[in-house]
């Protein structure tokens, strides 16, 4: 499945490259648009920022296409495409973000209610975005960076421009704030 994925972006990226039509950027768009805005989001936990900034990655891949050289996966371009995209936000944004509902509102509490089909999970998942979203902006970028995409300390120190120290330091203090996070929010049972 991965090599049809792969072989299919490198078509798309050629075609797009030489026809300079917009139909193969939207077919890459389509294969890619919820990759990169689950990326967007678990890194700026705001659904209205994660949107923006994909378009904004689909805009720099409209622009850049050209300089894919195949050397790597597609897909490893984009993901350090995104990666910068969003890194590049955070520099030029450097005022606290809120998290706000659809409507604008500032949300309450969210009430979770166990039921005889047992949400489990689901309340599982919610709880952890939740207290990854809670996390102060080092720590979550680095948590997410390692432990939830996969990047080693090398890769992480280079993208963010700190030391492999730092990235290890922030990473422990991200995972101990996430235990105390995630048992205040499950409590005793």
């Amino acid at each position: 499945m991965e090599d049809a994925f792969r072989i299919q972006s490198k078509i798309l990226c050629r075609n797009a490259t030489s026809s300079g039509g917009a139909q193969p950027f939207e077919e890459i768009f389509q294969l890619h648009h919820r990759r990169v805005y689950s990326l967007c989001l678990r890194m700026i936990g705001n659904p209205a920022e994660a949107e923006d900034l994909t378009q904004d990655v689909f805009l720099q891949v409209f622009r850049k296409l050209g300089t894919f050289r195949g050397e790597s996966a597609f897909t490893t371009w984009l993901h350090r495409l995104t990666v910068n995209q969003v890194l590049m936000h955070f520099r030029k944004n450097y005022v606290t973000k809120e998290q706000l509902t659809e409507d604008g509102e500032m949300p309450g509490g969210i009430m979770f209610a166990r039921n005889r089909f047992n949400r489990l999970a689901v309340l599982d998942r919610l709880a952890l975005d939740e207290a990854i979203a809670q996390l102060p902006h080092g720590y979550r970028m680095v948590f997410v960076l390692h432990d939830v995409e996969g990047l080693e300390h090398s890769e992480i120190a280079s993208l963010l421009g700190c030391s492999i120290g730092t990235s290890k330091s922030q990473l422990h203090r991200a995972r101990m704030r996430m235990r105390l996070l995630l048992r205040r929010r499950t409590g005793p049972r």
